[in-house]
């Protein structure tokens, strides 16, 4: 459907309609809005139609949304195009893509770029059932035979190591790959460690809808992006920096800004929200910014935590969360899934037992403080996730909050019960 300012929506189940809309917004034809289900969400989708696009958009990509709104942001042509050329000058060339990642979010839509700028048709996996390890090595057997590109979040990474470490196949066919990009959210080091031993060619790919895609691999820019640290936040500046925000002109001038070099040029930077550090000329992001808790007058990074737990076996999709405490004003808590665990073969089949609570709460407290140390852990099936993978926060806060009104009340029955 074609909007009044010229943007369409276009479902992302259909393929052809999709690979053939986003050639020709790359091409200076008609904006385009890539949706996984066009009756859904019709009204943010109809708010969008009906917003003013910042000039030269091509492209509007809506973020994943994991602690806050949603927000819509405009991207160029020559800004896709820039992170696309980059990515494949860095890898060593352009190659076919195995596209497992949903298309209307950066992650999958940046390999159909890729393939457009290449001229290298794509290849798409359906993991409508779930993501399958050994479906996805099986569909890359039909890859051609140039060079061989996934991108991928860190739990099907995860799974596709514990399969390669169980499966020689599997392996020979995972280290297939000419590059297999992981991002979206922290790569452990025991995950890294995994990935070199079995000689996978993994790359850690850091980057955000706001930067058409992953900008800097494995702690280094690619193309012509630039890095910097301001009060502790991770800025990027290059040319594949997206335009601004659909509709919120207030919020672009917040996180876009512009500042001058020595020479007098101007950059514009965009503020990623992103705490991190430059050491040696590599970047480390060592969490959000938000995503800091005081706890006994004590800063406590969440996102540190994460990171502490899930080196621990059976731990690797720990979220580390905040809960209100009487003396502390808020603790450390962790949500584990155990259920992905057991899928994993964590704890069987000679593959190291789950770390237990005690020891990840007594490591944490070692490594990071007293008041990171969290206080108590709540095991699940399964995590809320989002489309692209990543834990649903939100969501997962939600449930935590429902859990503690349940017990709660359980406490004041039974209190009612023994009066």
């Amino acid at each position: 459907m074609t909007a009044p300012n010229g943007l369409r929506t276009i479902p992302t189940g259909d393929r052809a309609w999709l690979m053939a809309a986003l050639g020709d917004a790359l091409s200076g034809g008609a904006p385009i809005l890539p949706v996984a289900d066009d009756r859904a969400d019709a009204e943010a989708v109809a708010a969008l139609q009906r917003a003013e696009l910042p000039e030269g958009t091509a492209v509007v990509v809506r973020t994943s949304g994991s602690s806050g709104v949603p927000k819509a942001v405009a991207l160029s042509a020559a800004a896709l195009r820039a992170a696309a050329e980059a990515t494949h000058e860095r890898l060593g060339g352009a190659g076919q893509w195995l596209v497992d990642l949903p298309s209307h979010l950066i992650s999958g839509l940046q390999m159909l770029v890729r393939s457009e700028v290449s001229g290298i048709p794509p290849r798409f996996f359906d993991a409508a059932g779930g993501f399958d390890p050994a479906a996805l090595l099986d569909a890359a057997e039909g890859l051609d035979g140039q060079r061989r590109y996934v991108s991928l979040v860190p739990l099907q990474f995860s799974r596709l190591l514990d399969l390669a470490e169980q499966d020689r196949a599997a392996a020979d066919a995972l280290r297939r790959f000419d590059a297999v990009l992981v991002g979206g959210q922290a790569v452990s080091l025991e995950m890294r460690r995994r990935a070199h031993e079995l000689g996978v060619a993994l790359k850690r790919s850091y980057g955000m809808t706001e930067t058409a895609g992953g900008c800097v691999y494995d702690g280094v820019e690619i193309g012509d992006t630039r890095v910097r640290i301001r009060a502790g936040e991770v800025q990027l500046a290059g040319p594949s920096l997206a335009l601004g925000y659909v509709g919120d002109p207030e919020l672009t001038a917040d996180r876009f800004i512009e500042d001058r070099d020595r020479d007098g040029s101007v950059h514009r930077w965009y503020r990623t929200g992103d705490a991190g550090e430059l050491l040696g000329g590599m970047l480390t992001v060592t969490g959000r910014l938000d995503r800091v808790v005081i706890s006994g007058g004590v800063n406590v990074s969440l996102d540190e935590v994460e990171r502490a737990a899930r080196e621990f076996a059976g731990w690797s999709s720990a979220v580390a969360v905040a809960a209100p405490h009487p003396e502390w004003g808020e603790r450390v808590s962790l949500v584990v899934e155990t259920g992905k665990a057991e899928a994993d073969g964590e704890g069987a089949g000679g593959a190291a037992p789950r770390a237990t609570f005690d020891e990840v709460r007594d490591a944490i407290r070692n490594r990071l403080g007293a008041a990171a140390a969290p206080v108590w852990a709540t095991a699940t099936d399964e995590l809320p996730r989002l489309a692209g993978g990543k834990p649903d926060l939100r969501a997962i806060e939600q449930w935590l909050e429902r859990l503690r009104a349940s017990f709660r009340e359980t406490r004041a029955v039974a209190g009612e019960e023994q009066e």
